[in-house]
């Protein structure tokens, strides 16, 4: 008989519907207002933390949902936004500065949710409030710490090759080398020419031989700038708990930056700002730090301050830069001693092998180096930065290092904890300065939300009257589908990891709601052209879905066609729309063509129907 329903197909609709509707739910529970406290630089957050939490709080009668320990932060919720800013002010001073304390909004999911991986859909800027930055990249600086990279370069590759200069300088955006005489000079022109295949050599008075960046070189450092410093920016917005925060390149030097949730503006600049680096230096130990204390500091070298305020003397000529290196993570050796094992690009370990080839036994240092604003601008209306470095490792060189090598003589196991983050975090290229900055408060992101439900609802209530009174009781049919449909659009968002729901993806839901049922109105169409036919109802039902099928995939095939190209070539609220326009799409043909005709057939067929109400 026609029209029966196979098991696969029933168990196959109802499991894809149980599992959206499940993954849907967290959104039913709202968010709570909470502090998040995360460890800074010189500080690590504990288990242990909580009771000091707990007291903090009590003593000055603030009122909390729960407080919790995860991943190495603590997340205080409470029950409203005064309390949360009360909470904030008073954690904050009994924490000190080596805490990062900022306000946020966590999701209320039950436990046993969260259990099986179930969230709230991430909302954008627009809905839920946040902070956005436009932050711009200090190129000049990018380009004067590559010169210093090729100055290095060139005194190490012309000692190995015994070609003598005189002296190695940078000078206004190109590094000059000084000869002896003529013929030095060109046997170091013809082997760093084939050595420096990007830059551009020329002869000057004097024996002075210059290397400038060609236009492709700059280029690709101002990329490289841009890309380092955006993995580095996710890396400290960690921090602030945002769940899904958006950044990205804008133009040839900015990044924009967009943190949802956060209320915490100056906490977040305060993080973003942070611009630092890190260096690799040979200890000076032909001279007495003593005698550098006093005043005299010997020529090529600086007098750098280590983490407890001790003064090293260190060589000026680094080693190697952090932005080398691609992976730090902390271990203990053999004898249970703590370490930091680090992994470097090619590049990086052809420079350390060089440089470590005639150091074994000598100390080396890790050197920070921080760029703070000043608050002062330039003419040209940009932020100045001062240089803050402090020495915060100091190990021996044990063997020639390569690409793979280890940090030892660390004191604790929270130090090399400490050290394998900073170096795992990276090092921003250069220092950058936020240009533009907008707040989107949580009133306005709930206003959106509110009103972008009102138009959804109101579509839906007139889809539904329409179908209902239009085809009867396969009008019902199509409206459980058109509610399914919404359910699953939900689910599916709450569970892909990358998928943020804005304002407009909302217009895309409501679109996708009128688009839902066209599938339907086609099926139905077709069925009642059957009955029209004298064609039995069962006839009517079986035909009137194999005949329409394909038009309905045409139709919806070059719809979603047209959002993924909207989704590869658009940014931000494009993204939004066609994320949420193709899920819809998606859904709508599951629930038109899979759904209505399992519950079509669960009604209707394998038995006689004289007449249907279409």
């Amino acid at each position: 008989m026609l029209n029966k329903n196979s098991v696969w197909k029933v168990l196959l609709a109802v499991l894809i519907v149980a599992m959206c509707a499940l993954y849907a739910l967290p959104n039913l529970y709202g968010e709570d207002n909470a502090v998040q406290i995360s460890a800074g630089r010189n500080a690590t957050v504990t288990e242990s933390m909580l009771s000091q939490v707990r007291e903090t709080l009590d003593s000055n009668e603030i009122d909390t949902k729960r407080i919790e320990f995860e991943d190495g932060q603590i997340l205080v919720r409470l029950k409203d936004s005064e309390a949360q800013l009360k909470a904030r002010e008073n954690l904050e001073r009994a924490l000190g500065d080596d805490y990062v304390v900022a306000m946020n909004l966590a999701a209320d999911t039950p436990q046993w949710l969260e259990d099986l991986g179930a969230s709230p859909m991430k909302l954008g800027l627009d809905l839920r409030g946040g902070v956005h930055f436009l932050m711009e990249v200090d190129m000049s600086e990018a380009i004067a710490k590559s010169l210093e990279d090729a100055e290095s370069d060139f005194r190490t590759a012309l000692r190995e090759e015994n070609l003598r200069y005189r002296a190695v300088n940078v000078r206004d955006g190109h590094v000059d080398i000084k000869f002896r005489d003529e013929e030095t000079l060109e046997s170091a022109q013809f082997f760093l020419r084939n050595r420096n295949r990007d830059l551009l050599f020329t002869e000057q008075d004097n024996l002075v031989l210059r290397a400038a960046f060609s236009e492709n070189k700059l280029k690709e450092i101002r990329d490289y700038a841009v890309k380092q410093n955006i993995t580095i920016l996710r890396n400290r917005v960690n921090q602030l708990g945002v769940a899904e925060p958006l950044i990205q390149k804008q133009g040839a030097d900015r990044i924009v930056v967009q943190l949802p949730g956060v209320q915490d503006t100056a906490r977040a600049k305060e993080i973003l700002n942070a611009t630092a680096t890190l260096e690799f230096r040979l200890l000076d130990r032909e001279h007495d730090v003593r005698d550098a204390i006093n005043g005299r500091v010997p020529p090529g070298t600086q007098l750098i301050n280590d983490k407890n305020g001790q003064p090293q003397l260190l060589e000026k000529q680094v080693m190697l830069t952090g932005n080398h290196i691609i992976d730090a993570n902390n271990s203990v050796d053999e004898y249970g001693i703590p370490q930091v094992n680090i992994s470097l690009d090619s590049e990086g370990g052809n420079k350390m092998s060089r440089g470590t080839r005639g150091n074994i036994g000598n100390p080396m240092a890790t050197v920070f180096i921080e760029y703070k604003a000043t608050g002062e601008k330039t003419e040209e209306g940009k932020l100045k930065f001062e240089k803050h470095e402090e020495v915060i490792s100091v190990a021996t060189i044990q063997a020639q290092l390569g690409s793979s090598f280890r940090i030892t003589g660390l004191d604790s196991p929270k130090e090399a904890r400490d050290l394998a983050l900073l170096l795992r975090a990276g090092a921003l290229i250069a220092p950058i300065q936020i240009v533009e900055e907008r707040t989107v408060g949580p009133s306005l992101g709930a206003e959106n939300i509110e009103l972008g439900m009102q138009a959804i609802i109101y579509g839906l209530i007139a889809v539904l009257a329409f179908m209902l009174i239009y085809y009867k009781a396969f009008g019902i049919v199509a409206n459980i589908a058109l509610a399914s449909n919404l359910v699953m659009i939900v689910g599916i968002m709450s569970m892909i990891p990358g998928a943020t729901l804005t304002l407009p993806g909302m217009a895309g839901i409501v679109l996708t709601v009128g688009m839902a049922v066209d599938a339907n109105v086609l099926i139905f169409e077709r069925i009642r052209e059957e009955l029209r036919d004298g064609r039995s109802p069962q006839q009517a039902i079986h035909q009137g879905y194999d005949s329409a099928f394909s038009t309905i995939m045409d139709a919806n095939i070059t719809t979603f066609i047209a959002a993924l190209i909207l989704f590869a070539v658009g940014t931000g609220p494009i993204k939004g729309f066609s994320i949420t326009l193709m899920i819809g799409i998606a859904t709508s043909m599951f629930t038109a063509i899979l759904l209505t005709r399992v519950i079509v057939n669960a009604v209707w067929g394998g038995r006689r129907v004289k007449k249907l109400a279409i």
